[in-house]
């Protein structure tokens, strides 16, 4: 057995026949996943998304602020977190609105948001009025000490796109969504997160030119961290081929440069972590037309899989795949104490064989290309209270 827990992490007791040629890791946490309660429970409930999400190790799970209702009123967070862990086993950490209802003019009650639990505070994928209001809302953030996650798009280049702007999607005649429309916005942000000195999270980057940019915010001491969505890491914009809605995400996959540069900023430390971007879909919402389908891909059964292909692949090693899906996570959560007190394990047979199906998925969502395809490693035991 591989023990991949941390020094001062107790391991649960375990018996070599149990454990051959398997990793024990500690539980994941998940900088990005949406389990559907609030306002889409066709879709998925803390009941079914949690049990998917337990049963593959995720035991942490960071959910952002564009729910319905929107998160932003604290009193509306413990009751979340305790329903979350009362039906779904696990722990869930709000990111709270930056501004009031997500609307990008007024902002939203920080100091109620932290003092209700929020480990951080973001406008989603929602604009802002003017570089007034971000200015300003990362300027209040910064004074209650609290992190702000961005998932930058500039929403006037995005217009009704619908795919990576390339050549796949200008064969098939959907409108494209150009990889600027990530970094113009990522640009602005890191400017006013370097005047403003608040600590800043960017998540489910998907371009060369934005781990370019954080590259450079690295190097020049910006308080920054990132991570990558994993379908990001294993799909590119050929999946869409014949229309495959089920491949349809947003941000888009992109091209296999992009992918390339995604690997290789994760593998330098560039990209800090790697998250789920879960986001289960009803069946309805794939079969209509590709750009009138709904965007989003179903992970939490796949990301154990993928995760333990990154490790086959020699694109990381046992012990930095650790590091991007459990630790790293952690600390940029600012969970580290929470999450060393909980403590737990994973058991990991990285070799066992299973096939994506409707039978197989525990998520209420079966919206995944990776759907009756074959993949390798699977969750085998959860050490949890």
């Amino acid at each position: 057995m591989k023990n991949l827990l941390p020094p001062t992490w107790q391991s649960p007791t375990l018996t070599d026949s149990d454990t051959h040629n398997k990793w024990l890791i500690p539980p994941i946490v998940d900088l990005c996943g949406r389990l559907r309660e609030l306002g889409q429970s066709n879709h998925g409930t803390f009941k079914s998304e949690g049990n998917s999400a337990y049963q593959n190790g995720i035991l942490h799970i960071c959910t952002p602020p564009d729910t319905t209702p929107v998160l932003d009123n604290g009193s509306l967070l413990k009751g979340l977190k305790d329903k979350a862990l009362t039906d779904g086993r696990i722990h869930l950490y709000p990111i709270g609105a930056l501004t009031a209802s997500l609307g990008g003019e007024k902002l939203a009650n920080i100091a109620g948001l932290k003092q209700g639990g929020a480990i951080a505070v973001s406008n989603a994928r929602h604009g802002f009025a003017n570089d007034d209001v971000l200015l300003r809302s990362l300027e209040y953030a910064k004074t209650f000490d609290v992190k702000v996650f961005f998932y930058p798009d500039e929403p006037s280049l995005t217009k009704n796109g619908v795919a990576h702007d390339g050549y796949v999607a200008s064969y098939h005649g959907l409108s494209g969504i150009p990889w600027i429309a990530e970094t113009v916005a990522l640009a602005k942000q890191l400017l006013i997160v370097e005047e403003t000195g608040v600590s800043a999270h960017f998540s489910c980057l998907s371009c060369k030119s934005s781990v370019e940019l954080i590259r450079t915010a690295k190097a020049k001491g910006l308080p920054v961290t990132c991570d990558v969505a994993m379908h990001q890491l294993h799909l590119t914009d050929d999946a869409i081929d014949g229309y495959n809605t089920l491949a349809f995400v947003y941000p888009p996959l992109r091209s296999e440069t992009d992918q390339k540069a995604l690997i290789k900023g994760l593998q330098d430390g560039t990209i800090d972590a790697i998250c789920s971007h879960h986001e289960p879909l009803a069946m309805t919402a794939k079969l209509a037309p590709f750009p009138e389908s709904t965007a989003g891909i179903s992970n939490f059964d796949t990301f154990v899989s993928l995760a333990c292909k990154l490790v086959a692949d020699g694109i990381l090693t046992a012990e930095q795949l650790v590091e991007k899906i459990c630790t790293n996570p952690a600390k940029i959560a600012g969970i580290e104490t929470i999450y060393s007190e909980k403590g737990g394990a994973v058991l990991i047979d990285p070799n066992k064989e299973w096939t994506v199906s409707d039978e197989t998925m525990l998520s209420m969502g079966k919206n995944t290309p990776f759907i009756n395809q074959t993949l390798a490693g699977k969750v085998e035991k959860v050490f949890f209270d």
